[in-house]
C-alpha cells in the first residue's frame, strides 16, 4: 500500500503507447543509449519551444522523430531553415536518414509536462510557489480540464527543512485504466537547491475503439442540495390514499334578522352563546316584589 506507479507505465498497452517504438535483436543497449541522448539533446536545444514529448520510430535503417510542441514556429524557423539544420545535425550524429514530424499542442494549459515546466520556470524567477501553482490550476480548469493536481517538493521559500505541498481540483482517478491521465515532471534549479514539480491532468475517459468522452459536455458529479433542517423527515412511503369525490354541497346563505327585532350583535370571532341564555333574553325581565321599607324598631342602646 502507498507505493506509487508511473501513470504511463501503468497504462502501457491499454490506453497509452510507447514513446520509443522499435525492435532490435542485437545492439539493444546501443540503440537505447542513442535514444536517451537524442531526447536529452533535443529538449536542451529546443528549451524555448515548449517541447511536450519526443517520440522515436526506427523503420529499418531510418530514424523518424516526432516532436510535440506548443510553439512549432520556433522549431521550423523562417521558410523551414531551422528544421533543415536540425535534420542535418541529427543525420550526422546518428549516421541515419532522419525524418522530423512536428505536432502542435493546441492547449498547452492542459499538457501536464508543459504545466510542470512553466511552474519550474516561475520558481527559478523567484515567483511565490503557491501563486504559481494556483495560477496553473485555475487556467487548466478554465480550459476544460476535468481535474488537475500539482505537487512541488524541496526547499520551498528557502526553508532549511524540505517539504511538499500540493493542490488538487476536480477529479483524478489514478486507478482507472481507461482514464486519460497526463503526467509531467520538471525541476527548478534555485539558489537553495533543486525543487521538483509534478503535475497530473485528467481529461476524460477513453472508451472502447479509441473514443474519448468530451471534457466539456460531460456533466460533473455534484452533491445534492442540502434541505432545510425542518424538512429532513422522510416522506411517507407508499401511494397516497384515494380521495372519494362526493356530492358538492353549497353553503346556505346566512339568515337575515326580521325587521323590528333587535338582536345582540356578536363579534365575528366570539363563541356562540348557549341556548339557555338566548331563551332567558327572549322572555323579558321577570317581575320582582317591592322591597319592605318599614323601619326596624329601635334597640335599647338608642333609648
Amino acid at each position: 500500500m502507498g507505493q506509487k506507479v508511473h501513470p504511463y507505465g501503468f497504462r502501457l498497452g491499454v490506453t497509452k503507447t510507447w514513446q520509443s517504438r522499435w525492435f532490435a535483436k542485437q545492439d539493444y543497449a546501443k540503440l537505447l543509449r542513442e535514444d536517451l541522448e537524442l531526447k536529452g539533446s533535443l529538449r536542451e536545444r529546443l528549451k524555448s519551444a515548449g517541447v511536450s514529448s519526443v517520440e522515436v520510430d526506427r523503420p529499418g535503417n531510418k530514424l523518424r522523430v516526432t516532436i510535440r510542441t506548443s510553439r512549432p514556429g520556433i522549431i521550423i524557423g523562417r521558410k523551414g531553415a531551422e528544421i533543415e539544420k536540425l535534420k542535418q545535425d541529427l543525420a550526422k550524429k546518428t549516421n541515419r536518414e532522419v525524418f522530423i514530424d512536428i505536432q502542435e499542442v493546441h492547449k498547452p494549459e492542459l499538457d501536464a509536462q508543459l504545466v510542470a515546466e512553466s511552474i519550474a520556470l516561475q520558481l527559478e524567477k523567484r515567483v511565490a510557489f503557491r501563486r504559481a501553482m494556483r495560477k496553473a490550476v485555475d487556467s487548466a480548469l478554465r480550459f476544460g480540464c476535468k481535474g488537475i493536481k500539482v505537487r512541488v517538493s524541496g526547499r520551498l521559500n528557502g526553508a532549511e527543512i524540505a517539504r511538499s505541498e500540493w493542490y488538487l481540483q476536480g477529479q483524478l482517478p489514478l486507478h482507472t485504466l481507461r482514464a486519460d491521465l497526463d503526467y509531467g515532471f520538471a525541476q527548478a534549479y534555485t539558489t537553495y537547491g533543486v525543487i521538483g514539480v509534478k503535475c497530473w491532468t485528467y481529461k476524460g475517459q477513453i472508451l472502447d475503439g479509441g473514443r474519448r468522452t468530451s471534457m466539456l459536455n460531460e456533466p460533473e458529479p455534484r452533491r445534492p442540495p442540502l434541505r432545510d433542517r425542518r424538512e429532513r423527515r422522510p416522506p411517507p412511503v407508499g401511494p397516497a390514499p384515494p380521495v372519494e369525490a362526493g356530492p358538492v354541497v353549497q353553503a346556505a346563505p346566512p339568515e337575515m334578522p326580521p325587521v323590528g327585532r333587535t338582536s345582540p350583535i356578536l363579534p365575528p370571532l366570539a363563541p356562540p352563546q348557549p341556548s339557555w341564555k338566548q331563551e332567558f333574553k327572549h322572555e323579558g325581565p321577570a317581575t320582582t316584589e317591592p322591597a319592605d321599607t318599614t323601619p326596624e324598631p329601635p334597640t335599647d342602646k338608642q333609648e
